[in-house]
């Protein structure tokens, strides 16, 4: 599956610098999410091990919540919180403001994690 050819350079830079790798994790595909993965780490420049490993490492370091998505989150409390008070008509004052983004700093690593388990949640009762 994975077909590329590294030249002796390309792979003595991939060793140099971290720990050796112990670990090997096999793992089959139909030919269709085979063609899928290797289109991906060809769009990549990568090698499709290098990719794998690489997107298994950050699934699992980011099994809670992405730092975007919970930027994202915050964005959407953000904007809730902004247009909530405008749409009624009530006046936002400086302090008022000020004071929605100290609750969405403190509050969206949080929520982002309540709504990321919603996701989860629906996926899992949708298989």
């Amino acid at each position: 599956m994975d077909n590329d050819k590294l030249s002796l350079d390309e792979r003595l830079r991939q060793k140099i610098g971290r720990p050796s790798r112990v670990q090997s994790v096999a793992i089959r595909f139909t030919e269709e999410e085979a063609a899928t993965i290797a289109n991906a780490a060809k769009e990549k420049g990568t090698t499709l091990r290098e990719w794998s490993r690489e997107v298994l490492l950050h699934a699992a370091r980011n099994s809670v919540t992405d730092p975007l998505f919970t930027e994202i989150v915050g964005l959407r409390m953000l904007l809730v919180h902004l247009f909530e008070p405008l749409l009624t008509g009530v006046q936002l004052t400086p302090d008022s403001v000020n004071k929605i983004m100290k609750t969405v700093r403190e509050d969206k690593h949080n929520i982002a994690v309540e709504v990321m388990q919603q996701y989860t949640a629906k996926n899992v009762q949708e298989q």
